[in-house]
């Protein structure tokens, strides 16, 4: 696995895909280092405004979305 920003808080998300595809496909993951903040949200902005609570300004953290595929986005 690359190693990086946000290499910790992918893998967790990599370790965990298969069950939230389960039950959480569609909504928003917050992961801090190896830490999921409670809950799934609906929604980009609900997730970051949670993850901002929970983590605060001065640390990184992933928002993501649970897809079985990520989607890829073409820019003219």
């Amino acid at each position: 696995m690359a190693a990086g920003l946000f290499s910790n808080e992918l893998r967790v998300f990599q370790e965990h895909r298969d069950e939230w595809l389960r039950t959480k496909a569609g909504k928003f993951v917050v992961i801090q280092d190896s830490v999921v903040a409670e809950g799934f949200f609906d929604t980009y902005s609900e997730a970051l405004k949670a993850g901002l609570q929970a983590f605060g300004v001065d640390h990184n953290f992933l928002v993501k979305q649970v897809w079985t595929t990520e989607p890829v986005y073409y820019l003219a």
